[in-house]
């Protein structure tokens, strides 16, 4: 096994640094950033249920890095993603892709072994809706992932991060200024202010899943304790990854 595919363990400090330092290199290597970032959502599932034989249905996951590890893992998987420049974003579609809006899949109900979703949840208007969809073409039984970026979060502003703390027009102005581009993000439009607390209460109350786990997704240490501090949370998860069981 090469280092690059060496299981890191979560949480750990050394998995932190790693993906860490990947996301340093995201703009100039996103093929690394995202592969690792792949494995280790693999590992994280399977410590639930096996991906060999599994029907896995990948939300919003671009060019299909997540798409290609549940498929090198045996999994049956598919890529839906509504956006062609992202799906293309490598020079070729992705295996196994459908151009697809997540609030409508074209998928029956309870299809899904797992349904994945990386990142999407703060880049939709309507989060609760695109949850039930993902809840809806999920087996009874199955998992549903779903990690997300929140807005008080230290990346909360994405490209314009941590200058969105001081507003979200300042940071794109300011980015604009310093490197001459306008920022791909633009709040309100394409990136949307999701909260920890008001995410884990919406989701707690529904009668269709019950919740495996939220933690941090990246935090090194009590990743599942931090997202039980109302206001602290909303600063420190970073990232909240939610891990859903359907209900029959």
């Amino acid at each position: 096994m090469t280092p690059t595919a060496t299981v890191l363990k979560d949480p750990s400090l050394r998995r932190s640094l790693t993906l860490f330092r990947a996301f340093r290199r995201e703009q100039t290597d996103p093929g690394h950033c995202y592969a690792l970032l792949a494995r280790d959502s693999a590992d994280q599932l399977e410590k639930h249920v096996p991906l060999a034989g599994r029907v896995v249905v990948d939300v919003g996951g671009g060019s299909g890095h997540f798409t290609e590890e549940f498929l090198r893992r045996g999994a049956h998987a598919y890529l839906f993603e509504p956006d062609p420049a992202e799906l293309t974003a490598r020079g070729h579609a992705p295996r196994h892709a459908v151009r697809a809006d997540g609030y409508l899949l074209p998928l029956a109900d309870g299809v899904a072994d797992v349904c994945f979703s990386s990142n999407v949840l703060e880049h939709v208007a309507d989060p609760q809706t695109f949850l039930s969809e993902l809840i809806r073409v999920t087996r009874p039984g199955g998992l549903i992932y779903v990690s997300f970026t929140n807005w008080y979060s230290p990346w909360g502003g994405h490209e314009t991060a941590p200058w969105h703390y001081l507003g979200a027009h300042r940071a794109r102005e300011r980015y604009r200024r310093r490197t001459g581009r306008t920022a791909k993000h633009t709040l309100g439009e394409n990136l949307f202010a999701v909260h920890i607390g008001p995410t884990l209460r919406q989701v707690r109350a529904r009668d269709d899943v019950t919740v495996v786990s939220a933690r941090s997704r990246y935090w090194p240490f009590l990743a599942s304790a931090v997202t039980r501090v109302p206001w602290l949370r909303e600063f420190v998860t970073w990232n909240l990854l939610l891990l859903l069981r359907r209900c029959s």
